[in-house]
Order: C-alpha cells, then structure tokens, then sequence
C-alpha cells in the first residue's frame, strides 16, 4: 500500500516526506492510519554515529490513530477501533510475565533498531520509490507516516470520542515521566520531589508528583518560560539550573534533601548534582540516556541511597495508559499544556521548536 512518511535519510540531512510503499499486517498485527504523532528527542537518535537504528529510516513511536485492517489471527483491536501506539516488547520473557515489559529482554532490538527482531511478526518493510527498504520498524511502529503496522499487543484502544491529536504523546514520553513518579520510584504523599529538566517528561513527573500528593515539588531547568510553566501545573518550587551550588540550594528548598529525585537530562553532571540533593536513603531515578560516563565520589551512595535507572516508566500501557486518561478528564493531569500541533510536512520545524525550547511536546498530524 502506497502511503507518505517523513524519512530520516542521513544522520546530519533533515526528515524528508515522500511516497513509500507499506506492506500489509502479519499474524497478530494490526494497520493503523495514524491521525497523530508526538515527536520526541528519542525520535533523533538515529541521527548518532553508532547507533543501532540507521538512515534511511521512518521514526516516531508516540502514535495514535484508528485501526484499518487486521492481520491473520487478530480479533482485538477490530477495525474502526481507536488505539494509542506504545513500545514494542515480546510479552513471553521472565520480565514481561513478570508485568514489567519495559525490561523486556529483547526490548533493544524491538524498539532501538528499526528493523525489529527480524520475524515474520516483526519484520514489516516498506520500500521508497526505487524498491529498496527503509526501516520502519522504530519502536515497534515508524509512525511519522499516514499508516503504521503494529503488533497488537502494542495497541491500547481508546474511546472515540476522545482526541487522539492530544493523546498521542501518552505512548512514550507522558508515560515515562508520570509513571517514573508513580510506578518506578513510588512516590507517597507528603515527600519531597525534584524533577531535572521541564521538558515534556519532565513536566508529566511534575504533574504526577502532585498526583501522588508530594509535599515540596522542585523543577530544575535551564530555561524560565518552562519553569512558569512547572509551577502552573502542580510545582511548589522551581530553580534555574544555572545557579551556583544547585545541590545546597536543594537541600534548602525540601529542608535537608529530597525523598525522591528524577533526571529527564542524562548529563552527568546534573545527575551528580542530583544524588548531592537526595536525603540519605533517597532515590533518583535516571530516564535521560548518557551520552557520557556517569563517575560517582566513593562516598556518593553511603547513607543508603539509590540510583535507578528507567525505562518508559516502567509501565504496562495498557494498564497505565486508560489510567492517565481518567487522570487527564478529571482535570488532574493536564498534559494537554504541553502540547502544539503540526503537518507532518512541518515536521524539520517541530524537530527545531523542540530542541530551542519553543515547543514542550510537539505533535505531528499526518492527515492534514
């Protein structure tokens, strides 16, 4: 089937849209025409050298759209259903079984290659316009496109009544930062709470940290438009990361150091500063991925805390998922703040207005 995609072509190019034919679904996969999609900082890691995705390549794994056609074998989704895309895992390993399918152990492979494991479920291949291949199989779905093929067990089907331009962004990085804070690290009422960086994750955790009823709730940041923002949606405190002696400020602000601590950066430095701040037998969990070598003092951990490291929060989307939903209608997460709509053909843009700050959650609309 002849559908449009924004393809990554190299590593330093920009995404270019164009015609690209998708195969049909396989056993236990569904087609989705994909009615929105956020973008991400994930979504530009294929552009570093020795990373295991490679140009050419269809990214984007915050899909969310309607289901056109079903594979072999699959009768839930059915066809019409609306469904947010989430990350692809294998669902039969130890950590899978095990209601933590994040960890799942073929998780690199299904998610950070593009290509899938190579199966006939997951090896789905779309071709450009001369016949060679293009992966399309980033985080189980390369949904910078108009259609996707999914494994069902991917889907999370939704109402229909809801908009799927402002659901999109659940799948991954909403989902990582809220459930972080509720899932992973356990966050109890009346804690303290830093969060490092108020991007789109960061400011999910700020949102769930209210949720979890913590008392002191900190957002760390560079820039002071997104730390208004923090503080409009559930932040008690916020302080510009530029300051001199972070951590001592830290231990100010939560009156001796925080229960809990997330990093959304992944710059060692800040996640040093982070484990400074923590009280003793706190916990900071690490979403942000290291381009660098974390290096820790040897007293660093001695009073009993603990360095966590996350993956999609930890979460079981379809269960996680339908609860941030409810979460969201109750007018207690509104993560609709975050985000701003673009055509897919605007897509370069929304890559920019991410990276400068303009834009907290970017989200591509491939129909219009």
């Amino acid at each position: 089937m002849r559908m449009q995609a924004a393809v990554l072509r190299a590593g330093t190019g920009p995404f270019v849209v164009e015609e690209v034919d998708i195969a049909g679904p396989g056993p236990g996969q569904v087609l989705v025409r994909i009615a929105a999609v956020g973008f991400c900082h994930t979504d530009v890691l294929p552009r570093g050298e020795g990373f295991p995705a490679r140009p050419p390549i269809i990214a984007g794994h915050e899909g969310a759209g309607v289901v056109q056609a079903l594979g072999p074998g699959v009768t839930e989704p059915s066809v019409g259903s609306h469904v947010l895309l989430s990350f692809d895992h294998c669902g039969a390993c130890e950590n899978c079984l095990d209601g933590h399918p994040a960890y799942c152990r073929s998780f690199v492979q299904r998610n950070l290659t593009g290509t899938g494991t190579g199966t006939e479920s997951g090896g789905q291949l779309v071709t450009d316009a001369e016949g060679k291949p293009v992966a399309s199989r980033w985080f189980g779905q390369s949904s910078f496109a108009t259609h996707a093929v999914v494994d069902v067990r991917n889907t999370v089907v939704v109402d229909p009544d809801l908009p799927l331009e402002l659901l999109a962004p659940l799948g991954c990085g909403i989902q990582t930062g809220a459930g972080s804070i509720l899932l992973a690290l356990g966050v109890r009422a009346g804690s303290r709470v830093v969060v490092f960086g108020a991007g789109g994750v960061g400011l999910a955790a700020v949102m769930a940290a209210k949720v979890a009823g913590a008392a002191t709730i900190v957002a760390v940041d560079l820039h002071e438009n997104r730390l208004d923002l923090a503080q409009e949606l559930g932040a008690t405190h916020v302080l510009l990361g530029s300051v001199d002696d972070v951590p001592r400020q830290l231990r100010k602000i939560t009156g001796g150091g925080a229960d809990y601590i997330l990093d959304t950066t992944g710059v060692p430095e800040v996640i040093r500063d982070g484990v400074d701040s923590l009280r003793g037998r706190g916990t900071i969990g690490l979403v942000g991925a290291q381009s660098r070598d974390l290096v820790l003092g040897p007293a660093a951990l001695s009073t009993g805390k603990n360095v966590m490291g996350i993956l999609e929060g930890d979460a079981v989307p379809r269960r996680f998922l339908p609860q941030l939903v409810e979460l969201w209608q109750q007018g207690r997460f509104p993560f609709e703040r975050l985000v701003r709509t673009y055509p897919l053909s605007e897509i370069n843009t929304a890559e920019r207005d991410a990276a400068s700050g303009v834009t907290v959650k970017p989200v591509l609309l491939p129909g219009s």
